[in-house]
């Protein structure tokens, strides 16, 4: 963190620098109100070390302007004994928290280690609240595929070591939800989980947010910045859609994995940083490579462990579970009570080939939540492509022999079913029917 040392004693600013630095982080010093003032608007703090008796100023008044800033700093009071009452009243302004003179560098480290875990606290209920603002059902990570079944396996176990993770899919398909399942399993779940969205922004802007920037570095860069990096100290980088970074600054993200140290954008200074990177990317990364788009070394320091997610329309046995999912969570959110999918309109669902994958699916439910005038979901509440297809299907269907009806419908069961019992089952036939048919078919 940076920490400033507001003190009109010398002695007193010089022994807390040393403990502020001895547990790791960054220490600045002011001797008056002004001075403390200034560095604070201009620089940007996360924990300030204010005396209450600063000379002639008062050190209330410091604290009132202190509170005043966005971000506002956790402010730690220096007091005597004999002014615990006052202290106490400034913690009802604002304060964070008061040491009582003299004290010692562990009663330094101690509080300032409670700052940074209740600056971790707020970032994961700022998570927590951006979740339940994004309107999004239920994480699902079960499955009955066997592709995903075993990309969930790779993942969650690696989860559980310090290895950087590659998760390799189309858009759409559940990267980001991965990512965050992913450090919330593992030994730095209780840490910050930060997401940098690679193409968002230009080459210099997405440089800044990811490694900060000193003031003055560049048009705009009127107060400094720490960055994602920083923000994500002790947890997890979450890089989405990697394979978008600019050339430029995969150097400067190699070192971070290589050295864990990093520069800000203007600033000669190196800062250290233990972050886990899992990037997230739906490029061939391999193929950006060889195009000279992606760094060898890049690649290969970010492969350590690649997890790659099937789409969709690749995940059969896993469609009606994952739409009944999100048909329940937005009636429910909607207050529409019970509702249900039409025969047509699962046919539809398991015919089409799903381009957009889960977010596709989200949206086409919730809109025909909203559209459905009763409580059955029907075909006409779906967007158009649903409709058309249907009737192509059904054109279609008029002149295939029974034959090719059963031999579709059989596919249909076998790709739904989590067996090869339950796929008899459900077709009415004996298992070994069903394996002579499959032969006959080429589907064994």
């Amino acid at each position: 963190m940076r920490v400033l040392i507001v003190d009109d004693e010398p002695s007193i600013r010089k022994t807390t620098r040393i403990a502020v630095e001895s547990a790791g982080h960054t220490a600045f010093e002011a001797p008056n109100a002004s001075k403390a003032i200034r560095a604070a608007e201009a620089e940007g703090f996360d924990a300030v070390f204010l005396d209450l008796k600063l000379g002639a100023d008062d050190g209330m008044e410091v604290l009132g302007h202190l509170m005043t800033l966005r971000p506002a700093p956790a402010v730690i009071l220096f007091t005597a004994y004999a002014n615990i009452a006052t202290a106490v009243e400034a913690m009802r302004r604002g304060a964070f928290d008061f040491i009582p003179k003299p004290f010692t560098p562990d009663q330094i480290r101690a509080v300032l280690a409670k700052v940074a875990k209740a600056n971790t606290l707020e970032r994961r209920v700022e998570a927590l609240e951006s979740d339940l603002a994004s309107g999004a059902p239920p994480v699902d990570l079960e499955s009955s595929d066997p592709a995903m079944k075993r990309a969930l396996q790779i993942a969650f176990r690696a989860a559980e070591t310090q290895a950087n993770i590659l998760i390799l899919g189309l858009s759409g398909t559940g990267k980001s939800v991965l990512a965050r399942e992913i450090h919330k399993r593992s030994a730095r779940r209780d840490a910050a989980f930060v997401t940098v969205n690679c193409p968002s922004l230009s080459r210099e802007l997405l440089e800044s947010e990811l490694f900060g920037h000193a003031r003055g570095s560049f048009t705009g860069a009127v107060v400094e910045t720490s960055g994602k990096v920083a923000a994500a100290d002790g947890g997890t980088l979450f890089l989405d859609e990697i394979g978008e970074l600019p050339i430029e600054i995969q150097p400067k993200l190699l070192r971070l994995l290589q050295e864990r140290e990093y520069e800000r954008v203007g600033e000669a200074l190196p800062r250290r940083a233990d972050v886990r990177i899992v990037g997230a990317t739906n490029r061939d990364l391999a193929a950006e490579v060889k195009a000279g788009r992606f760094r060898e070394d890049l690649f290969y320091r970010l492969n350590v462990i690649a997890v790659t997610i099937p789409g969709l329309h690749d995940r059969p046995a896993d469609l009606a579970r994952l739409a009944d999912g999100a048909r329940a969570y937005f009636a429910s959110r909607l207050g529409k009570g019970d509702m249900r999918f039409s025969k047509e309109v699962s046919g539809a669902f398991a015919a089409y080939a799903w381009p957009g994958n889960l977010r596709e699916l989200r949206n086409v439910i919730e809109r025909a939540v909203i559209l459905a005038p009763g409580e059955t979901i029907e075909l006409a509440d779906l967007p158009e492509e649903f409709s058309s297809q249907h009737r192509q299907a059904s054109a279609v269907g008029a002149r295939v022999t029974l034959e090719e009806l059963e031999a579709e419908h059989i596919k249909r069961i076998l790709a739904a079913a989590r067996s090869l019992d339950e796929a008899a089952r459900t077709l009415g036939i004996d298992p070994a029917t069903l394996y002579r048919k499959r032969s006959k078919l080429g589907l064994l």
